[in-house]
């Protein structure tokens, strides 16, 4: 052990990190990243020396795994906010960021101090059998957010995917309910890619050839358009199904805002008129937050809303880099169901917990935060593209940092069409929904100034007008 009198004891980890000769390593290393950063202010197209390698590459990824990717996206290794480089030179402003995943943008400073902290750890993967104090940490704070407007969340297991935490909820819900084994969702719902969650997801195309591990009942999501009325059907359906497999329902699953469903935003009087009759028959509720955390005026969506009350487990992912399940008291299992090899890298626990501290000092959430007035400003500027492309655009949809807008006719092909030709201007934005199917964006919470907005704004016009050449083609 290393201590003094003068000092508390630490251990010889303890002493490594302190390490004069490691502080000035990261102060090289964020010098050096600063420097070759700086000119990724702006989208700039590929090089033509490189192009044919990364065709090349891209040839090779779509053999190796099974088929090509849904866009040609290979990372340089480098970004500066928003904007990331690609190994063939070209820069992209990211306003998806791998689907809400990069909170921080590209290569931030504060996440490559924190993976270097992480690398200087003695195990890459943080496990069941081995879990370092940082693990903890992202598990009180995950807890602290979650708790903090009421919700009965005191429990907190970690995990790989969103997909992972998913399952653990689903094993809580149908442990906790045994033996019920059918779940309630909204139509057009999105779970994962997993066997029961394909089978909870509702789209037939994603479940193919694939056996039905759960039994699933759906009822439909709140209707903007029809607000009342969308919600008396759904509460009817709830009922309908009640009575009709009474004692059966071993939870109820929800995301506050539909994500891969088509960015439909949820509401107070809706999920209460909901959750109100499942709380009386005892049916566990679960918030999917894999998409929504950190994106409204709250850390979680369910707080958005004033469901705390309802809120009995609940899940996140993507922003946090590692993902969890949060669940009370009345839900710890009663046998060993929630186990496995790897709750999280070291990496991803230790960036987890700097963009949590990114996304605080941004001061994103609030009635008058951040998140409300960029999305305050970007949905002015898109409905101004609606209103000039009203054959091309529609919308915008969503709820607070998480934006939608429909292009064309809304099917899949002017969808896809119109991503790739934002793709090509250099705006990275990507599909959700069916019928219709939308594109959407996920700027980076932590870093998204308007000037950034301002940018994308650009880009999507130019893409409008080129699509609208293509649609005239």
């Amino acid at each position: 052990m290393v201590h003094s009198s003068s000092n508390p004891p630490a251990t010889h980890a303890d002493a490594l990190r302190a390490d004069p000769r490691v502080a000035e390593a990261k102060r090289l290393i964020a010098e050096a990243v600063a420097e070759h950063a700086s000119p990724l202010v702006e989208v700039r197209e590929a090089d033509g020396l490189l192009k044919p390698l990364y065709d090349a590459l891209l040839e090779q990824l779509g053999k190796v795994r099974g088929g090509p990717p849904i866009w040609p996206y290979l990372s340089a290794g480098l970004g500066k906010g928003p904007y990331v480089e690609l190994a063939d030179g070209s820069v992209k402003l990211d306003f998806i960021g791998g689907i809400g995943v990069h909170g921080c943008g590209h290569s931030d400073p504060r996440l490559i101090d924190a993976a270097i902290d992480a690398a200087l750890e003695d195990t890459v993967m943080q496990g069941n059998l081995q879990q370092h104090p940082p693990s903890l940490r992202m598990c009180q704070r995950l807890t602290q957010l979650a708790t903090e407007t009421g919700a009965k969340l005191e429990h907190c297991m970690l995990s790989t995917s969103g997909a992972m935490a998913n399952e653990n909820a689903l094993k809580i819900a149908l442990h906790h309910k045994a033996p019920a084994d059918r779940i309630i969702a909204f139509d057009n719902a999105f779970a994962g890619r997993s066997l029961a969650l394909a089978a909870l997801t509702d789209r037939p195309n994603y479940r193919a050839g694939l056996p039905l591990a759960l039994n699933v009942d759906y009822i439909p999501f709140l209707d903007p358009q029809k607000p009342k009325q969308s919600t008396r059907w759904a509460v009817e359906e709830l009922h309908r199904l009640l009575k009709r497999h009474p004692g059966r329902y071993a939870a109820f699953w929800a995301e506050p805002i539909a994500g891969e469903g088509g960015y439909y935003a949820g509401s107070n009087p809706f999920f209460t008129a909901l959750c109100q009759p499942l709380r009386e028959a005892g049916i566990p509720i679960i918030f999917d937050e894999i998409q929504t955390f950190s994106r409204t005026t709250r850390p979680f969506a369910f707080q958005h809303y004033g469901l705390d009350p309802f809120a009995d487990i609940v899940t996140v992912g993507k922003i946090t880099q590692v993902c969890a399940t949060l669940y009370g008291n009345h839900f710890v299992p009663k046998a060993p169901v929630l186990s496995q090899t790897f709750t999280g890298s070291s990496s991803s626990i230790a960036t987890g917990l700097a963009t949590l501290e990114a996304i605080d000092a941004m001061d994103c959430y609030g009635q008058n935060g951040q998140n409300v007035r960029r999305h305050d400003y970007f949905v002015a500027e898109l409905q101004r593209l609606a209103n000039k492309y009203p054959t091309l655009i529609s919308g915008p949809f969503g709820e607070v940092m998480m934006f939608a807008f429909t292009p064309g006719d809304g099917t899949f092909e002017d969808a896809k069409a119109m991503m790739d030709t934002m793709y090509d201007c250099g705006l990275l934005g990507f599909v959700c929904g069916s019928n219709p199917t939308r594109v959407r964006f996920l700027p980076p919470p932590a870093i998204t100034t308007t000037q950034h907005i301002d940018a994308a704004v650009l880009l999507l016009e130019k893409s409008l007008e080129l699509f609208a050449k293509r649609e005239k083609g």
